[in-house]
């Protein structure tokens, strides 16, 4: 029997998760709703979803409603489906910084209700969801959430406690290394080298680093001293990040992300 999974909103998230569920080898029917019909009229001419007049159309037919809607839009999207949300049906929350108490609040303390923390690599399903649960979800629908987000990459499990912190490594970090490898690459310009290779060059050494780490099981400091040789020219490199503070950049600006994140959602919790 397949499940039925519902999508509110379909930008770069939801439709993230849509291309996911119809690559997967489970069968999903799929339904969404966006305001921009525009985006779910080019969906529906690509994959097989079935595309819904209202959220409360979506919410009386999925067995999983997963809004992916940003944190200031998310109270108008719970007021349309708190009328016909039911007990049995699962909802699913991508919004950065609310916690599941405020959609118990809105939808009541009886609902299903999971948090997640998805991020943008989700696009080419390299993704890392972060998930926290409700107090009343079976452990069949505990899997269930986690074979969803699987479709767009890997899945961890998390205490809520621990959402707003995880956003600054999870969430938000790939805007860092995008940074970082922009910096590279207009380095690599400036000694010469084509810009029409450099930030291919650039990101394929971040994306084999990354590999290394996974799948070594090694520390990051040990993989670093393998680079780096006596009197070379990498020990050379780390040095200079180091006296600029490349270590304390990266965890000042976490720390900034972690403070908004928390700050987000006191401000829609009021």
């Amino acid at each position: 029997m397949s499940v039925k999974v519902g999508i509110i909103g379909t930008g770069n998230m939801g439709g993230a998760i849509i291309k996911g569920l119809c690559s997967s080898k489970r069968a999903y029917e799929i339904y969404a709703y966006d305001i921009n019909t525009g985006l779910t009229e080019q969906f529906k001419r690509q994959y097989s979803i079935t595309v819904m007049p209202s959220i409360q159309e979506l919410t009386k037919e999925c067995d999983i409603v997963i809004a992916a809607v940003k944190p200031q839009c998310m109270e108008s999207i719970l007021e349309e489906c708190e009328k016909t949300l039911s007990r049995s049906t699962l909802f699913v929350s991508v919004a950065v910084g609310l916690p599941i108490a405020y959609y118990s609040g809105k939808l009541g303390k009886d609902k299903k209700i999971v948090r997640t923390m998805p991020n943008t690599p989700a696009l080419v399903r390299e993704g890392i969801t972060i998930v926290c649960f409700g107090g009343n979800i079976t452990p069949d629908e505990k899997q269930l959430v986690k074979e969803i987000f699987s479709c767009i990459g890997s899945v961890e499990e998390l205490d809520e406690s621990l959402m707003s912190e995880v956003t600054a490594l999870t969430s938000s970090s790939p805007a860092y290394v995008y940074m970082m490898i922009e910096a590279m690459a207009d380095a690599a310009v400036q000694s010469g080298i084509p810009r029409s290779i450099c930030y291919k060059l650039a990101a394929q050494a971040v994306l084999g680093s990354a590999k290394m780490v996974l799948e070594t099981q090694k520390h990051p400091a040990e993989l670093k001293d393998m680079v780096c040789s006596p009197a070379g020219t990498t020990i050379e490199a780390v040095y200079t990040l180091e006296e600029k503070g490349f270590r304390n950049a990266i965890m000042a600006a976490m720390k900034e992300c972690t403070r908004r994140a928390v700050e987000i959602g006191r401000g829609i919790d009021r």
